[in-house]
């Protein structure tokens, strides 16, 4: 249980890093700013839009009376604008980290230099090729979100556990998805792939709960999301390294920081790419 408590711990310390660090802070703040002010767009286009789209797509009930009609055309529009913020929430933080790749990349690694003493670890892939990891990769959990969001919807008819359990492990899966997506930005610049980024989060589940379910529960309102980025994102980072075994913080928790420090190599702040054990290679 302790490891719920050393992630909210690198939430809060990941804050008081950016806020620490104002021209960080700036950057960071760019990328939330700007995906905010495309989907705020695009939610004001669909709530204009969305009348129109239900009646094209339901001519079968041009014929009803008055009021079924309205009432039945009424509620798809707004069961359509609902799917369509649904969407929205669960899809901003990576297009914002899409969006916001080189400043964050940027960032995490001011993040990994103050840590290390002035290195950081570094891909070497052009940046072409970074973005399109990137996208591949938040698609992929993308898809993953969705799967589970469509089991835990059928589950949540189930009576009690429907409207207790469920959307407690609800939140949990977010929570954990949402962690993937930023330490991702720290683990590929370790040229990490997806598949052993995975298996290294699970190996310490209640840290990344810890981390990202706070966040996802801050994050249902994107406003705020904007302002936490900056903050998740060294968060991560500094999660990342306790993760390998590169932090102080890591080497000084007993156990469990030798154990991460064995599995990563022992690597030092500055190691660009700190060796794994054979579970977690792709």
């Amino acid at each position: 249980m302790r490891d719920l408590g050393a992630g909210f711990g690198y939430l809060v310390k990941g804050q008081r890093w950016a806020a620490g660090h104002g021209r960080s802070l700036g950057t960071g703040l760019l990328p939330g700013l700007i995906t905010l002010v495309m989907y705020v767009g695009a939610l004001v286009g669909l709530a204009y839009g969305a009348d129109d789209f239900v009646g094209w797509a339901t001519p079968f009930a041009d014929g009803w009376s008055s009021p079924w009609l309205g009432l039945f055309r009424g509620f798809l529009t707004a069961l359509v604008f609902a799917l369509g913020l649904f969407l929205a929430v669960i899809s901003f933080t990576a297009v914002t980290l899409l969006v916001g790749q080189p400043f964050y990349e940027k960032l995490s690694g001011d993040v990994d230099r103050a840590e290390s003493g002035g290195e950081a670890p570094e891909s070497g892939l052009p940046l072409w090729r970074e973005l399109w990891i990137s996208a591949r990769d938040s698609l992929r959990i993308l898809v993953r979100v969705a799967l589970y969001g469509i089991l835990l919807f059928g589950l949540g008819f189930v009576p009690v556990i429907g409207q207790s359990v469920i959307p407690a492990i609800g939140f949990c899966v977010t929570g954990f998805f949402l962690a993937e997506e930023l330490t991702a930005v720290a683990l590929q610049r370790r040229g990490m792939e997806l598949r052993p980024r995975l298996a290294l989060l699970r190996s310490r589940r209640l840290l990344v709960l810890g981390f990202g379910v706070p966040l996802a529960l801050a994050f249902v309102i994107p406003l705020v999301a904007v302002f936490l980025m900056p903050g998740a994102v060294a968060g991560a980072t500094l999660m990342v390294r306790d993760l390998l075994g590169e932090s102080a913080d890591a080497a000084d928790s007993g156990g469990d920081g030798e154990a991460n420090a064995s599995a990563s190599g022992g690597g030092a702040g500055g190691s660009p790419t700190p060796p794994l054990p054979e579970t977690l290679r792709g």
